[in-house]
């Protein structure tokens, strides 16, 4: 992929082209003015507040900067600058000249970054509210799904709407369908009219039906806003006088085999169709006490090196689509990671700490839904304890070199205190618990050896490596595994690993993924949907989509 045509996940509010950002005491309004013109590719125009992979680059943006530079914010505001549109979801002309894995990247990413609202919320405090002053609709909606609360204008024409099925032949992209079932408990029947109206739901009925909160007529919205975000902001306990931390740019460079950051390194084979993530430990003491903590800010070590995985995950999965295989390592003095560890552990009711943590949760949540084969690789000179343990925990195997006859380069692994539970996954359990279906003699055996480390043999011996080859077949043994991974369907693969992954009991986030990866990815790809008579292909050009009645 060339430079011009790489997706860049950062940017800062200067660069914003869709999203105004207004602070007062703790309530802060996020309004969307999407630029017409400021689309991310050519071939299409952001009509009506409807919005691209762009605009929500942006939008991850400003939840990040309110989280970190503005503390004192308690609730967040999400509306609409234009007349009588909030948000009418995602561009339709977008969808219609993008490609497959553009369509369900794009997905994932904004399914991300709406569960990152509720993350937020649950974890951090940070409360919000959808101020629907005008049409609402498909994507637009399941914006406001995210929030905490709905408060829809009464002018008899707003209404809110997931118009997917019955005009595109597609389901919502991001939780719609799941949202409006499990969190508002919306009434199936109720539902299934809904889900299957392009006009919507509109005033009593939507309230009735649970789609929305509250209602407000027109001339006193703007003081049931007021009133209801800082209701939402009494049940939050961020701090109303501390001071932020500005998120400063990324030290970075792109190279076109290699991304380098100061703490991440990607390094890219391409006739193997192979990426190497090395994460490297502190090489310093990490900040302990509070004041030192907030004075290195942005360049804490915890908060930079989750900013920069951050960004290598979202780079690698929009602009390295045939790089299937993912091999993670680290590097550096375990001691290290599991003093930082003890640092996040120490503050974790410290707003900034509680933040910090927070980001590297989603980070890990980030890697555990890439659709990328993740092995890790436990060598010399690896870091894999605590916090970088989860790492090797999210991967779908772990290969740890064993040298039995050199005790003093044997790589070990060490299970610390945050590896039970502090980076829960989007199912809500530790990736211990996942690994083994939380049955309690296997995590009693591993309790009573957190803290020690433990070489190949021992973590084999206690299910926490895959495989322990020694020194002679190592390189074999590895090196047959990667052939043998790039040589599959990706299609089966993605498939087969989000399976495995997410084993045991679903929840709300489960399902959301798992619609997206299952259905939603089949949907994209049928004839009605995206055929030339499809419903997402004559969409706007005034002909009649041509589906097959087939039922599959």
């Amino acid at each position: 992929m060339t430079a011009d045509t790489r997706v860049d996940y950062q940017t800062e509010p200067s660069k914003y082209r869709h999203w105004k950002l207004k602070f007062e005491g703790p309530v802060a309004t996020l309004a969307a003015d999407f630029d017409e013109n400021g689309g991310l590719r050519p071939g299409y125009k952001l009509k009506l507040n409807s919005y691209d992979l762009g605009v929500d680059i942006e939008l991850n943006d400003a939840i990040n900067r309110i989280r970190f530079e503005h503390p004192e914010v308690r609730s967040v505001v999400l509306t609409s600058m234009k007349d009588k549109v909030f948000c009418s979801g995602a561009n339709i002309f977008m969808l219609g000249v993008s490609s497959h894995a553009w369509k369900v990247n794009f997905c994932k990413f904004t399914n991300e970054t709406r569960n990152g609202l509720e993350d937020s919320s649950k974890y951090s405090g940070l409360k919000f509210l959808a101020a629907v002053n005008g049409a609402c609709a498909g994507g637009g909606y399941e914006v406001a799904l995210a929030c905490d609360e709905i408060l829809l204008i009464d002018d008899r024409n707003s209404a809110v709407s997931l118009p997917e099925v019955p005009l595109l032949g597609v389901l919502p992209g991001t939780g719609g369908l799941t949202r409006v079932t499990d969190k508002r408990h919306v009434r199936h029947d109720l539902a299934d009219i809904f889900c299957t109206s392009v006009e919507g739901v509109r005033g009593q009925r939507a309230k009735d039906w649970r789609l929305v909160d509250e209602l407000a007529k027109p001339a006193q919205f703007a003081a049931k806003v007021q009133e209801r975000a800082l209701k939402l902001a009494e049940q939050s306990d961020r701090p109303a006088n501390a001071k932020g931390v500005q998120l400063t740019p990324l030290q970075r460079t792109v190279e076109p085999d290699a991304i380098r950051y100061s703490h991440v390194t990607v390094d890219i084979e391409r006739e193997r169709r192979v990426a190497t993530i090395t994460v490297k430990a502190p090489t310093k003491a990490v900040e302990s006490d509070i004041a030192a903590i907030e004075a290195a800010g942005a360049n804490w070590y915890p908060l930079t090196l989750a900013r920069e995985l951050d960004d290598a995950i979202l780079s690698m999965r929009t602009n390295e689509l045939d790089i299937g295989v993912w091999l993670i390592k680290t590097e550096g003095d375990a001691k290290a990671v599991l003093a930082m560890d003890d640092v996040l552990l120490e503050h974790k009711d410290h707003w900034f700490v509680r933040e910090t943590t927070g980001l590297l949760r989603r980070v890990l949540a980030r890697l555990d839904v890439s659709s990328r084969s993740l092995f890790a690789l436990v060598e010399p000179g690896s870091a894999y304890a605590g916090t970088f343990l989860e790492l090797a925990l999210a991967c779908d195997r772990i290969y740890h070199l064993a040298l039995p006859d050199d005790d003093a380069k044997a790589p070990t692994i060490v299970v610390g205190d945050v590896n039970f539970g502090i980076f829960p996954m989007v199912t809500g359990e530790s990736r211990l618990g996942r690994r083994f279906y939380n049955e309690e003699p296997a995590l009693e055996a591993i309790r009573a050896k957190a803290g020690q480390p433990l070489d190949a043999d021992a973590a084999f011996a206690l299910g926490l490596a895959t495989s322990n080859p020694d020194d002679i077949d190592w390189a074999d043994e590895v090196r047959i595994a990667i052939e043998e991974r790039v040589a599959m369907s990706p299609d089966a693969l993605t498939g087969m690993e989000a399976n495995l992954r997410f084993n045991g009991k679903e929840n709300m986030f489960t399902r959301i993924f798992g619609r997206l990866t299952a259905w939603q990815n089949w949907i994209f790809q049928r004839p009605n949907a995206v055929g030339e008579k499809g419903a997402l292909k004559v969409y706007g050009k005034g002909e009649k989509a041509a589906f097959d009645w087939n039922r599959v």
